[in-house]
């Protein structure tokens, strides 16, 4: 495993739209391996291929609860709606309030091939929709509501 280098706002790679994978094959399970040594390194919930510079789609998620590898992940249903505020690796120092579903059912597949289905309330919802969105060259600052950053900072 290796930490990757995060792309960082302003570069064109964070707005492509990522390619699916075709074949997981050892190259495949190598990035998911070095895109969760990046997120854990970086002290991150998240991270989507295109942020360590991949147009793949696939993510990595852990919000607590174990570490989440999809592959070709897409969002069949939603439910509800919540305001949190939202950080990204690729965008340091930076927050703000974004509205997403409460509920949200992902379909992908996993590192060894097998379509699951997964269903994340609260933050990990959060977090499923803010990964995906980076596949399709969406940054959370797209559907910022407010920023908080220096309301955080005590500014």
């Amino acid at each position: 495993m290796a930490t990757r280098k995060i792309v960082k706002v302003g570069d064109d790679t964070l707005r492509k739209i990522s390619r699916p994978i075709k074949e997981i094959d050892k190259r495949t399970k190598q990035l998911l391996d070095d895109m969760a040594e990046t997120m854990y390194a970086s002290e991150g919930v998240g991270l989507a291929a295109p942020q360590v510079g991949v147009l793949r789609r696939m993510v990595v998620i852990d919000v607590g609860e174990g570490l989440l590898e999809l592959i070709n992940p897409e969002i069949i249903s939603t439910e509800g709606s919540m305001v949190n505020a939202e950080g990204c690796l690729s965008i340091p120092g930076r927050r703000g309030t974004v509205e997403r579903p409460e509920k949200v059912v992902v379909r992908a597949l996993n590192r060894k091939g097998r379509e699951i289905e997964l269903t994340g309330t609260g933050l990990l919802a959060m977090a499923l929709c803010h990964e995906i969105d980076h596949l399709d060259g969406i940054l959370y600052t797209d559907k910022m509501i407010e920023d908080v950053t220096d309301k955080e900072q005590g500014q």
